[in-house]
């Protein structure tokens, strides 16, 4: 806790992340890069999704990190509902409460910053999810502080947005989303208004713009970006993910299932499927994609799982049914796993060859690391820009169901043919080598001569000034 942290530091990091998966995740993968130049880091948030965070951290494990601390605060209770596969739009409503309950951190993490960290540090950098305006409105009135807002989604989306309001200019590049509906189509009208809540203060609080991305990604949107915001600064220095991921445990009965059974199969001949902590298939859809899966013959794992509730160590779990005698059928072929899947070492791996996915950015951004195409299924929010960005602009996937079609079932004989052009033709195979040499590219950037090496150098000598 705050109170028990001292240090004679010249610098202090505070991170403040929104209370979902993939937004906790990049900001302690971020934790761990920001540590790794000896600079103390502060992970603040609620007991829940702190322990949320550290027991899915993948790729390594955040408790050996000295360097790390963590700040956990209660929040007024709040119903936590389950989410539902039947709901015609796909966005994780059943989160708003809790990202509602986020207004109570306020005051502690105020606190933590000027009582504690203000008067051992030289300077304090917070960093703080664009989502999170709210929560750390004061903070950039306090002495010797900065804050940094962090974009949790691609530079491409953040420009896509940009251009629609502004009229959609012709401009190069925008070609590449020309057939996205409007953009308040991938959000309800719950989440419209808690934006609203957070806008109110964007543009006033923050010294400069962070994104879990690379140049050798998108340098056109980042730099459309860059003159968006002119003279503000901003910095691309992902992907935060490891870019060598060890697990983090060598215990032989502590290790996942998923990854002793990829280790007995061929390279590139498995595709992973898994559709991110946000989604949840209804009964007909779980049906198409286990008889589309069976039907292509192809290997696979398939995390088949409902999306997150707002508190995930809860009990009550539905049990998503397959048809009868499905997993008896296909265990010679594929794997069914229906809890937490380690998705960075599963991407890692040889066996693995192609990525059925949402297109979330944290799932882009680690199947790009690790050189897997990607068959793109949005289902909300950024997803459908960020497939656009796979298919079109870097041309490492392709589309299972455009987001134009996005109310139409997606049929077994859909999957059954994305999965077979995936992994069993010439056209997969010139994906799996655009995604590997990408892959290659992204990993020479984070060596010490590399682009993105030069990013995070820069950002770090930004804030140690």
């Amino acid at each position: 806790m705050a109170e028990k942290w001292t240090s004679n530091s010249s610098i202090a990091v505070v991170m403040v992340p929104l209370p979902a998966q993939g937004h906790l995740n990049q900001l302690l993968h971020l934790s761990r890069l920001v540590s790794s130049y000896n600079i103390p880091v502060h992970y603040v948030g609620t007991t829940t999704h702190i322990q949320q965070a550290k027991i899915r951290a993948h790729g390594f494990d955040p408790v050996t990190i000295t360097n790390i601390h963590f700040h956990e605060y209660q929040t007024p209770s709040f119903e936590t509902p389950l989410p539902n596969p039947n709901a015609s739009n796909k966005f994780p409503n059943h989160l708003m409460p809790s990202f509602y309950a986020t207004f109570h951190l306020r005051e502690p993490i105020c606190a933590l910053v000027r009582k504690f960290l203000s008067a051992n540090t030289k300077k304090v950098v917070v960093i703080y999810d664009n989502l999170m305006n709210c929560v750390v409105q004061d903070l950039h009135e306090m002495p010797n502080t900065e804050c940094y807002s962090f974009n949790s989604t691609s530079a491409f989306m953040s420009y896509s947005f940009l251009w629609e309001f502004k009229g959609k200019p012709v401009l190069p590049g925008t070609e590449h989303y020309d057939d996205i509906p409007s953009i308040l189509d991938c959000f309800p009208t719950e989440f419209w208004d808690f934006l609203k809540i957070q806008e109110q203060f964007d543009g006033k609080i923050h010294c400069g713009k962070l994104y879990n991305s690379s140049r050798v990604i998108e340098s056109l949107y980042l730099d459309l970006m860059a003159k968006e915001y002119d003279g503000l600064k901003q910095w691309a220095i992902g992907p935060f993910n490891p870019l060598e991921p060890k697990e983090k445990s060598k215990d032989s009965n502590k290790r996942h299932e998923s990854l002793d059974w990829l280790g007995k199969q061929e390279p590139n001949s498995v595709i992973f499927v898994s559709f991110g902590t946000t989604t949840s298939l209804c009964d007909e859809e779980v049906k198409e994609l286990a008889i589309g899966l069976e039907k292509s013959e192809q290997k696979f794992i398939w995390v088949l799982r409902d999306a997150d509730k707002g508190d995930v160590f809860t009990s009550e779990v539905r049990k998503v049914q397959l048809p009868e005698g499905y997993e008896e059928r296909i265990k010679e072929r594929g794997i069914i796993v229906r809890d937490w899947a380690p998705q960075l070492e599963i991407l890692a791996h040889s066996s693995t060859g192609g990525f059925m996915s949402h297109c979330g950015w944290n799932s882009c951004m680690e199947s790009m690391s690790m050189g897997v195409p990607i068959a793109a299924w949005p289902m909300h929010s950024d997803q459908p820009r960020n497939s656009q960005l796979v298919t079109k602009y870097l041309k490492i996937g392709l589309t299972v169901r455009p987001w134009t079609r996005r109310d139409e079932l997606v049929t077994s004989e859909i999957i059954e043919n994305v999965v077979k052009i995936l992994m069993a033709s010439t056209e997969g195979d010139e994906m799996r080598k655009r995604a590997a040499d990408l892959s290659n590219t992204i990993k020479k950037s984070v060596k010490d001569d590399g682009i993105n090496r030069a990013e995070m150098d820069s950002f770090i000598a930004h804030i140690t000034r």
